[in-house]
């Protein structure tokens, strides 16, 4: 039984003060077949059936016609990059408000990224100061290779406004939706936005394939240049013959066997997920200065719940409620810190509003994750409560 709770990323039934972590893997016995099926196949590395078909299962899901398997979304979004011609010198436009996966991706093919500040409602890019900072870029002579919106926390970024910007500006998009999937916009599904778009099966996201991404598109032509580069660069002949640098990109196949379980399991982790932000906004319903991020997205995957505090107005900081959780060993996290402030960036160019600074200090999120028993979710509202009946 210990051992059946490990597997599903619980810890053990004796263990009830043990962590409550954000957003930990949510695996169990079907996961368990699907993985022996595939050892027992035979189809060990690199590639095999569970790839092609789950490669097929995600674009079906996000409603694609085309996708690759890859190792991390970090990798599909640097692919995508190179497939769209991104070369040194060029710019590519980021969110100050994600994770430097992001940036990093521009970085790897010589492009400098450009940082956009966030709506301060929702944290996802901000069309109105996009649509500048293009301008801006433009008048300055610079190529810009790529806009890189963030489905933030699986909210789904504002395409209605962002697409025809780009558009007119002639700058290709590729989503960033490493957050989001099964979260949906408008009546369309994350991922389906942009020339490309990208999804992460990381450890801690909505579905995992230990380590993982996907990339997807309906442009044929782009799909088949990142699946090249992905498998090295290696010419279809009987010897090793390459052109062109490539990358060891690709996921294996016992990892695609684990991904197609988690894919099965989808809706019901989301379920999970959205009565987590629901207990949530009941929890903080009736407290003076404090909001859920995103708050008004019916359609977000709710992968990670944040809630915003106004200090003056709450009267406590949401490092205060980060403390008293800690001390309850339950795990918090601030929101995103801005990349224009990360060291790394330092020199960066920016367009800032000075929202993502306000959520960075003003933010906090909270356990969601959809392996979360009930008595692991009453903990943590125990702790929230008691917070909040001592102010």
């Amino acid at each position: 039984m210990v051992v059946r709770e490990q597997i599903a990323g619980r810890p053990p039934a004796d263990t009830a003060d043990g962590p409550v972590l954000l957003s930990p893997p949510d695996v169990g016995p079907l996961e368990e077949s699907y993985l022996l099926n595939a050892v027992r196949s035979g189809w060990i590395a690199p590639v095999g059936p569970e790839i092609d078909a789950f490669e097929r299962e995600v674009a079906d899901r996000v409603g694609r016609a085309h996708a690759v398997a890859l190792s991390s979304g970090t990798a599909g979004l640097h692919l995508a990059l190179l497939a769209l011609g991104t070369r040194p010198g060029d710019v590519v436009v980021v969110p100050t408000l994600t994770f430097v996966a992001t940036a990093n991706a521009a970085v790897y093919t010589g492009a400098e990224p450009i940082f956009v500040d966030c709506e301060p409602e929702t944290g996802n890019l901000d069309p109105a100061l996009l649509e500048q900072a293009l301008h801006v870029l433009r008048r300055a002579g610079r190529r810009v290779a790529a806009v890189l919106p963030v489905d933030m926390f699986g909210s789904c970024a504002d395409y209605e406004r962002i697409l025809p910007i780009c558009a007119s500006a002639g700058v290709p998009v590729v989503e960033d939706a490493a957050e989001a999937l099964g979260a949906v916009r408008d009546g369309r599904p994350a991922a389906s936005f942009g020339e490309m778009a990208v999804l992460s099966f990381n450890g801690n996201k909505i579905i995992t394939t230990s380590g993982g991404g996907m990339l997807v598109s309906d442009d044929a032509e782009l799909v088949a240049r990142c699946r090249y580069l992905a498998t090295q660069a290696r010419q279809p002949v009987p010897h090793y013959e390459h052109l062109h640098t490539g990358y060891n990109y690709r996921l294996s196949n016992l990892l695609a066997a684990l991904g197609r379980a988690q894919l099965r399991r989808l809706d019901g982790m989301l379920v999970r997920r959205r009565a987590h932000r629901d207990r949530y906004a009941k929890l903080f319903g009736a407290t003076p200065g404090v909001r859920l991020l995103a708050d008004q997205e019916a359609g977000a995957n709710c992968w990670l719940t944040s809630i915003v505090v106004d200090p003056q107005a709450a009267g406590w900081r949401a490092a205060d409620l980060a403390r008293h959780l800690a001390a309850r060993n339950i795990e918090t996290r601030p929101v995103w810190k801005p990349l224009h402030l990360q060291p790394v960036f330092a020199g960066a160019d920016r367009v800032l509003s000075g929202a993502a600074e306000r959520l960075f200090a003003d933010g906090l999120t909270l356990p969601s994750g959809s392996g979360m028993t009930e008595d692991q979710a009453a903990r943590v509202a125990a702790a929230i409560t008691d917070f909040l009946d001592r102010r």
